[in-house]
């Protein structure tokens, strides 16, 4: 009989006898995800009022960068799968933030731009997100959060 997997194992381990020296409050995905946790709230509170979410925001913001962009490119832009990035288009276009036009030169790709309202927002969201940032970022020096987003960008 082969001897039980370590996930098996642990799994079977009586309460109290895992690894003294793991605590979760020192795991990099729990870390993580308080971090996300707070940011996401800082997110959520400043753009009250104008009913971004940060899905939404990203596209916006793409679209603005790239003036017309089929709906394809921004999902990997916005590393958004494809059902994700269609339900975003949709409530855009359902707020009248983007508008959706053929490509003349392959009738099956649709081209996203934005509206004037869709400008409008877009230029308002990014000074909020600009303060999302600076919140999110606080409690770091500005040396550390230099150092900060620089292993942000290596992990993803």
């Amino acid at each position: 009989m082969p001897a039980p997997s370590s996930a098996a194992r642990i799994a079977r381990s009586p309460a109290g006898s895992g690894d003294p020296d793991y605590r979760l409050e020192d795991q990099v995905g729990h870390l993580m995800r308080r971090a996300h946790q707070r940011h996401a709230a800082l997110f959520q509170d400043a753009m009250t009022g104008i009913d971004l979410t940060p899905t939404q925001f990203a596209a916006l913001v793409k679209i603005r960068d790239l003036g017309e962009v089929t709906q394809n490119q921004l999902g990997r832009l916005t590393a958004m799968d494809p059902a994700t990035i269609q339900g975003v288009v949709q409530r855009l276009l359902a707020r009248d933030l983007v508008v959706r036009r053929a490509d003349p030169a392959d009738r099956r790709m649709t081209i996203l731009s934005l509206t004037p309202a869709g400008v409008r927002l877009a230029r308002e969201a990014i000074g909020r997100a600009r303060e999302i940032t600076r919140a999110t970022l606080a409690p770091l020096t500005p040396g550390e959060q230099t150092h900060f987003i620089e292993l942000l960008r290596k992990l993803s």
